[in-house]
């Protein structure tokens, strides 16, 4: 497994991610021990960035990686943990939490679901519109001037808000979703990033699976599925989509690998500054996303993706409307 760093203070961590959040229901049941193999196979292929949320499930899913990790060397994988999102007890969003005293707090029950003495990149889920980033991020600081966090992170915010924090703290990287249809970050925030330093971490780049090769205008999300409620696998727009994935298709075809390992190369052919995270939940899908990070791009292969998935062909929103005004960047 390749490795790369994540901007100029950021750690060294694997050249792919492994994201954690669909192992705890997002898009439908998962088989827990199936989940805990798969993150041992990642482990094993070299996988060292592990990418969670404290609201995944409201903690299920921390406590589903603290079982998969544990007796493994601390040294050799990285935890990185969003905060800040406020959940109820059935499927409702409550808005954001950045106050100093809320992050301090999420961080105490962060590490002991975790079960470890410290969190490698600790980052705001999204911007608490009522509090000022520099407070949000000033109080991570102090985790990490005490040792319980390593590096700080931010996820979904605008490049403005980026300048803002990094003036507090190094910021190590943003996590932000970026994939063939999802490309919004190219304009103002990336450039920004690399003006600072700042590495990305990039999700959904098989926009949850809508460009992974797997899924058809047939197939519909049940209802504790969250791509049942996204604008993107609704509909029209779903078919509309499916037309670019095979369009994508003859592309991957052409190479001799399949949607899902091209969709992911794209991605980290961007830069060596970009980790693309995979959401596998199985093995399988896992073993399919590996071989992408070998899977050399030419200036002819972009050509002919750019012609099967031209920046802006997706149609519809890559979160429900109420979502979207909490994003720094659009689609």
């Amino acid at each position: 497994m390749q490795r790369r760093t994540l901007g100029s203070t950021g750690p060294a961590v694997s050249a792919l991610g492994l994201g954690a959040m669909s192992m705890s229901g997002a898009y439908g049941a998962a088989d827990r021990t199936e989940s805990i193999a798969t993150v041992h196979a990642a482990l094993e292929a070299g996988v060292t960035l592990i990418d969670t949320g404290d609201f995944y499930a409201m903690g299920h899913n921390e406590l589903l990686l603290a079982e998969a990790l544990r007796g493994r060397d601390r040294d050799n994988y990285q935890l990185s943990v969003k905060f800040g999102m406020l959940r109820g007890p059935g499927p409702d969003f409550g808005g954001y939490d950045g106050r100093p005293e809320a992050v301090k707090n999420f961080l105490a029950y962060s590490l002991t679901r975790l079960g470890t003495d410290h969190i490698d990149i600790y980052r705001p889920a999204r911007l608490d519109p009522a509090v000022p980033i520099e407070e949000t991020v000033g109080a991570i600081k102090e985790m990490v001037d005490a040792g319980y966090v390593r590096h700080i992170g931010l996820s979904e915010v605008d490049a403005a808000t980026v300048r803002r924090a990094h003036a507090v703290h190094p910021i190590a990287d943003l996590q932000i979703e970026y994939s063939l249809i999802s490309r919004a970050v190219e304009a103002d925030v990336l450039p920004t990033l690399r003006e600072l330093g700042i590495g990305l971490t990039a999700y959904g780049v098989l926009s949850r699976g809508l460009i992974s090769g797997h899924w058809t205008a047939e197939r519909s999300a049940d209802p504790d599925d969250s791509r049942s409620r996204s604008p993107r696998f609704s509909g029209e727009n779903v078919e509309h989509n499916l037309t670019l994935v095979e369009a994508l298709r003859r592309v991957a075809e052409a190479k001799g690998c399949t949607v899902a390992q091209l969709a992911i190369a794209w991605v980290a052919a961007q830069g060596a500054d970009i980790v693309p995270l995979v959401g596998a939940r199985t093995r399988e899908r896992l073993a399919e996303a590996l071989p992408a990070m070998e899977l050399g791009l030419t200036a002819d292969d972009f050509a002919e993706i750019d012609k099967a998935v031209p920046p802006g062909a997706a149609r519809g929103d890559r979160y429900p409307s109420a979502f979207m005004s909490g994003l720094g960047v659009g689609n």
